[in-house]
C-alpha cells in the first residue's frame, strides 16, 4: 500500500533543468575529452613551460568538473523520471512499467556507445535507475533516509571499520583496472572492430567496479532520489519561497565545501592504516564534490531567476535538452580524434590541446543543437528514446 497521490499542478518544461543539464554534458565533454577517452596517454612535453602548462590545465579542469557534472546530471536524471512518472499519474496511469522498460532502452544505448567508448556512464545509470524504482511513490522520509544512506558512502564505512580492525586489510580493489588495462592495445594500437570488441566485453565491468571502487553507484542512486525530492517540491519552479530555500542551500554548500576541502586533502593523510586513508580519501572526495555540484546547481538557479543572466542561460537549453545525442556523439567523435582507428590524436596533444580540441567540439554540438531543435522537437537518439519508450501504447 502507498499514501502516493500525484501532484494537483502541472509539470511544465523547466528551463533552468535544461540549462544545468546543458552545463553538465558540456563539463563531461571537456573532462572526456583531456583524459583522451580513457586512454590516458599523452605526449612528452617539449620544456618546461608546457609541462607546468599541462598540469595546470589538467588539475584545474578536474578540481572544477570531474565528479560534479556527473552528479548534476544523476540529479536532473532523477527530476525526469518524477516528472514522466508524475505526468502520467494526473492522468490515471502507473508510469513504473514503462520506467523499467525505458531504463532497458537505456542499457542498449549504453551497450552502443561501449562500442567505441569503454567509460559509458548509460547503462550504470539504468541499472540504478530500475533500483530507485520502488522510491517513486514511497514516502518523503523514505526518501530522504535513502539518500542519506547513499551520501553516507556505505561501503567506504565498512571498509573503514573493517580497516580499523585489521590494519593489514587492503584497499577496496574490485579489478577494474585489470579490465581496464585490457583496451589499452586496442585504443593505442587496434582498429575499430578491436575497440568495439573490446569495449562489449570489458566495458561493463570496468564501469561497475570502478564505480563501487569510487564511490560513484551508491553517489548515483543518493542523486537520483535528490531530483526526485527535488521534482515532488518543485524547487526548480520560481514558485512560493523556492528562491528563498535555494539561498540557505547556496550558503550551507559554501560552508560545506569550506569544511570538505582542507577535510579532504588533510584527514586521510592523518591515518597510516591503507585501507583507512583510501576509504576516508573516496568518501571526502565525494561529499566534496556534492557541495560543489549544489553550488553550481543553486547558483544557476539564483542567478536564472533573479538576474540579468537568465537571457544568456537560456542559450545553453538547446544543448541541454539534447544531452543523450550530445553524450553519445562525443563518444563517436572522440574515440575518432584520440584513438589509433581515427586520427591518433593522442600522440601528439596534451591537456591543453586536448582541452581546447574539447571546447571547439562542444561548440560544434551546441550549433548543430540549435539548427536541429529549430526543425524537431527532440534531437534525434532523444526522439529515438521516446518513441521506443511509448511503443505498444493505444
Amino acid at each position: 500500500m502507498t499514501s502516493y497521490k500525484p501532484s494537483d499542478r502541472p509539470n511544465t518544461r523547466i528551463d533552468v533543468a535544461d540549462i544545468l543539464r546543458g552545463i553538465a554534458i558540456g563539463g563531461i565533454v571537456l573532462i572526456h575529452f583531456i583524459e583522451h577517452l580513457n586512454f590516458y596517454n599523452f605526449p612528452e612535453p617539449s620544456n618546461e613551460f608546457w609541462a607546468a602548462l599541462n598540469q595546470g590545465v589538467w588539475d584545474t579542469t578536474f578540481f572544477l568538473l570531474a565528479g560534479k557534472m556527473y552528479a548534476i546530471f544523476a540529479m536532473l536524471f532523477g527530476l525526469s523520471f518524477y516528472i514522466q512518472h508524475d505526468n502520467q499519474a494526473q492522468k490515471g496511469v502507473d508510469f513504473r512499467p514503462r520506467f523499467a522498460w525505458r531504463m532497458v532502452l537505456l542499457m542498449l544505448f549504453g551497450l552502443f556507445d561501449l562500442l567505441f567508448y569503454n567509460g559509458d556512464i548509460l547503462f550504470v545509470y539504468a541499472a540504478c535507475g530500475f533500483l530507485v524504482i520502488p522510491f517513486i511513490r514511497a514516502s518523503d522520509k523514505v526518501i530522504i533516509c535513502a539518500a542519506a544512506i547513499m551520501l553516507l558512502q556505505p561501503v567506504e564505512l565498512a571498509y573503514m571499520v573493517a580497516g580499523a580492525i585489521n590494519p593489514s586489510l587492503s584497499p577496496l580493489d574490485l579489478g577494474s583496472g585489470t579490465y581496464w588495462g585490457h583496451l589499452m592495445a586496442a585504443q593505442g594500437e587496434g582498429n575499430i572492430l578491436d575497440v568495439a570488441a573490446g569495449g562489449i566485453r570489458y566495458g561493463l565491468q570496468i564501469n561497475f567496479l570502478w564505480a563501487i571502487e569510487n564511490g560513484r553507484l551508491t553517489q548515483t542512486i543518493c542523486f537520483f532520489l535528490i531530483g526526485i525530492m527535488l521534482g515532488r517540491k518543485r524547487l526548480f519552479y520560481n514558485e512560493g519561497d523556492n528562491l528563498v530555500i535555494w539561498k540557505r542551500i547556496l550558503a550551507y554548500a559554501i560552508v560545506g565545501l569550506a569544511v570538505m576541502l582542507p577535510a579532504y586533502y588533510l584527514l586521510p593523510e592523518s591515518s597510516d592504516i591503507p585501507c583507512v586513508k583510501h576509504s576516508l580519501g573516496v568518501m571526502l572526495n565525494m561529499w566534496k564534490n556534492f557541495c560543489m555540484m549544489m553550488i553550481i546547481v543553486s547558483g544557476v538557479t539564483l542567478l536564472y531567476y533573479k538576474t540579468k543572466a537568465q537571457k544568456w542561460l537560456i542559450k545553453i537549453a538547446p544543448y541541454g535538452r539534447m544531452s543523450l545525442t550530445n553524450y553519445l556523439t562525443q563518444s563517436i567523435f572522440g574515440a575518432m580524434l584520440f584513438y589509433n582507428w581515427g586520427f591518433g590524436l593522442y600522440r601528439h596533444c596534451g591537456h591543453t590541446a586536448s582541452l581546447l580540441i574539447g571546447m571547439g567540439f562542444v561548440i560544434l554540438q551546441y550549433i548543430f543543437c540549435r539548427w536541429w531543435l529549430s526543425n524537431h522537437r527532440r534531437g534525434p537518439f532523444e526522439e529515438l528514446w521516446s518513441r521506443a519508450t511509448w511503443v505498444g501504447r493505444n
